[in-house]
């Protein structure tokens, strides 16, 4: 097994973990994982993300932190350090990276989501209310594609069977 493969095997572990909610057993995890791949920009959101499940919002702002400096363009990292900021009372700094995390990816609606929360926070619910439309619209969206796609799959499937079926009446 190579090193790729092993980081891949410790990821999936501390991903289990993290499911399972040991937490500080998924941020163990993580940390030997940053010390073979310190730019694993997953690693660290999702460690930064058990910090937050841990009540640990600095050291998760870290974590997200590192992984916007390895991926500028990486929205959810922004997300989630809003969130953890959020935790910190930093509400101007949390709707700063939540904004950025729709700019980087519009499509993005659970950052639209925690946006609104904030906004309703704060009593901007004319804001609150933009952003959950929008979440409503991206939902509907999904749904629809999902919709779609099982629609085609369906289709193809039947096509297939008919097949087998008149192939097997010869």
């Amino acid at each position: 097994m190579n090193t790729n493969d092993d980081l891949k095997v410790l990821f999936a572990y501390a991903k289990s973990e993290f499911l399972k909610n040991n937490f500080g057993k998924s941020v163990e995890l993580l940390g030997k994982l940053l010390e073979k791949d310190p730019n694993h920009k997953l690693a660290l959101t999702t460690r930064g993300t058990a910090h937050l499940k841990m009540n640990h919002p600095d050291a998760a702002v870290e974590d997200f932190d590192r992984a916007i400096h390895i991926d500028p363009s990486y929205a959810r990292a922004y997300h989630m350090r809003g969130v953890a900021k959020e935790t910190k009372g930093d509400s101007d700094s949390a709707m700063e990276d939540f904004t950025k995390a729709i700019e980087l990816k519009p499509e993005y609606g659970v950052a639209y989501y925690s946006r609104a929360a904030l906004y309703s926070k704060l009593g901007k619910e004319d804001f609150a209310a933009e952003d959950i439309k929008t979440v409503t619209h991206i939902t509907n969206t999904n749904i629809e594609a999902f919709a779609n796609e099982n629609n085609v799959w369906r289709s193809n499937q039947l096509r297939v069977e008919d097949m087998l079926e008149s192939e097997m009446n010869r």
